[in-house]
């Protein structure tokens, strides 16, 4: 698997290890001409000032990243502490089809 080092991926500026969310939402779109998706992520998060909140996972570079499915997504965010919960689909008004997966912070050996 391709997984980039997991300090270098951010949401919202914040790296995606130190989200302070309980639960996310992962959202899937395919990229225009090409079979990759782009993924967002919704934590809950507030607009910063001034700047509308980015919920794309960003490397290193602050450049999306591209994965190859929603599997891909899944293992990505995987490796960063989460678990599945439930995934669904929506079609928006111009007929576009996402894929959104609802995730948990998985618990700790501590939390078991």
């Amino acid at each position: 698997m391709r997984y980039l080092p997991t300090i270098a991926q951010t949401v919202n500026g914040i790296p995606i290890k130190e989200l302070e969310a309980e639960y996310l939402q992962i959202e899937g779109t395919h990229v225009l001409l090409s079979p990759k998706l782009s993924i967002d992520i919704d934590y809950g998060q507030r607009d910063r000032a001034l700047v509308l909140k980015d919920t794309e996972v960003r490397d290193e570079n602050n450049k999306p990243v591209k994965f190859n499915s929603m599997i891909d997504a899944l293992n990505f965010m995987s490796a960063q502490g989460y678990e599945f919960v439930q995934a669904y689909t929506m079609q928006d008004s111009s007929h576009q089809t996402s894929c959104y997966f609802l995730l948990k912070r998985k618990k700790s050996e501590k939390e078991k």
